[in-house]
C-alpha cells in the first residue's frame, strides 16, 4: 500500500496502528492532551531562555552558549516527572490503552537555521527510518509542533520508499554502542557530527511531502517511514516534541511492516516504559528482539552521565 495522509481524528487506536503499519500517516487535529503537553514544554523553554525570545535568541547568542543552554533544557524536559504524566494523559486522550501502551521518554527537538547549528543537540536528520536505529518494526512515531514550524522547517516524508529497499548504512549502527557514547557526547558537536547516524548511501530519497501543523496537533506514523528534518530556512528556531510507542500485543507478536532494509544491531525495546507504571517490557518479550548487539555496549542509556 502507498503512503496515505489521514486527518481522521475518531479512529480507534488498534485500527489506527494497523493502518500506520500499512503506510498511513495520521495528522490528528488539536486535542487538549497534546496542547497541555506542548504548553508544558514551552513553559520550560521560555524559562530557560529568560528574557530572550526562544524563536530568535540564536541571532545574538554565541552558538556555544546556545548549546550550553540546550543541554540541561532538553534533558530536563525528557526526564521531568510531569512530562511523563502529561504524555500518559495525551495517549489516553488519543484513545490508547495505557495499560498496554509503552512509550520511550519524550524528546525536545530544537532546529535552528541550519547555518547556525545542525549538529549534536541540533542535529538535522537526513532521510532515514527509525528502524535503522534498532527500533522494532511495530514502533509508532509521534511528532508535535510547539512553536515556529513552517514548510521551511518541518519534517519531510519520502513515500517512494515505503516498503521499498534502499541502500543505507544501518549495518554500521549498534544500539548498545550508541548508548555507550554517542548519546552522551551529543553536546560536544557543534559544527560537525561524527556519530554513526544511519543514512542513505548511493542514491537520493525520491519525492517528498511536508506536513505543517498548528500547536496542539500531532502526527503519528510508522518507524519504517523514510523521513527527515527539513533544513531550517524559516528565519527562526523550530521547537517540537516527539516520542515513540509500542503496544504490548503488537510487540509480543512482532507485528508491524516487513523489515525491508534495516541491518542495525542491538535493540531499543528496553527503552520503552509502561504508560501507567513506567515498568519495562517483560523480559521474555525483550528476548525476542535481543539477538545481536555489542557485548561491550550499554543496554539502556543512563541519563545521569549527562549531569556529570
Amino acid at each position: 500500500m502507498a503512503t496515505v495522509i489521514s486527518t481522521e481524528g475518531g479512529v480507534d487506536d488498534a485500527t489506527r496502528r494497523a493502518r500506520i503499519y500499512d503506510g498511513e500517516v495520521f495528522c490528528l487535529p488539536p486535542s487538549p492532551g497534546v496542547a497541555a503537553f506542548v504548553e508544558f514544554a514551552w513553559e520550560l523553554i521560555s524559562t530557560a531562555f529568560g528574557a530572550r525570545d526562544p524563536l530568535t535568541a540564536y541571532q545574538d547568542m554565541p552558538v556555544e552558549d546556545f548549546v550550553a543552554l540546550l543541554g540541561p533544557l532538553k534533558t530536563g524536559f525528557t526526564h521531568d516527572r510531569r512530562s511523563k504524566e502529561l504524555l500518559r494523559n495525551l495517549l489516553a486522550d488519543l484513545g490508547a490503552d495505557t495499560e498496554r501502551t509503552y512509550f520511550d521518554v519524550p524528546k525536545l527537538r530544537v532546529v535552528t537555521p541550519a547555518e547556525y547549528l545542525s549538529a549534536g543537540l541540533g542535529y538535522n536528520y537526513t532521510p532515514h527510518r527509525d528502524t535503522w536505529y534498532s527500533a522494532p518494526q511495530c514502533q509508532v512515531n509521534w511528532w508535535a509542533p510547539i512553536r515556529g514550524v513552517t514548510a521551511k522547517s518541518a519534517m519531510s516524508f519520502h513515500p517512494e520508499f515505503w516498503q521499498r529497499e534502499t541502500q543505507n548504512t544501518s549495518h554500521e549502527f549498534d544500539a548498545y554502542d550508541w548508548n555507550k557514547s554517542a548519546r552522551r557526547d551529543a553536546a560536544t558537536f557543534i559544527k560537525s557530527d561524527p556519530r554513526p547516524h544511519p543514512h542513505l548511501d548511493g542514491h537520493g530519497p525520491g519525492t517528498e511531502f511536508r506536513i505543517v501543523g498548528e500547536t496542539g496537533s500531532i502526527i503519528s506514523f510508522s518507524a519504517a517511514q523514510l523521513h527527515a528534518t527539513v533544513p531550517n530556512t524559516a528565519g527562526h528556531t523550530r521547537f517540537s516534541v516527539d516520542f515513540r510507542t509500542v503496544n504490548l500485543d503488537d510487540v509480543a507478536s512482532m507485528a508491524g511492516p516487513a523489515n525491508v532494509d534495516s541491518h542495525s544491531t542491538g535493540t531499543t525495546v528496553r527503552d520503552f516504559l509502561n504508560a501507567d507504571t513506567h515498568d519495562q517490557l517483560p523480559d521474555e518479550i525483550i528476548a525476542l528482539y535481543d539477538k545481536d548487539g555489542s557485548a561491550d555496549g550499554v543496554l539502556v542509556f543512563d541519563p545521569a552521565v549527562l549531569r556529570g
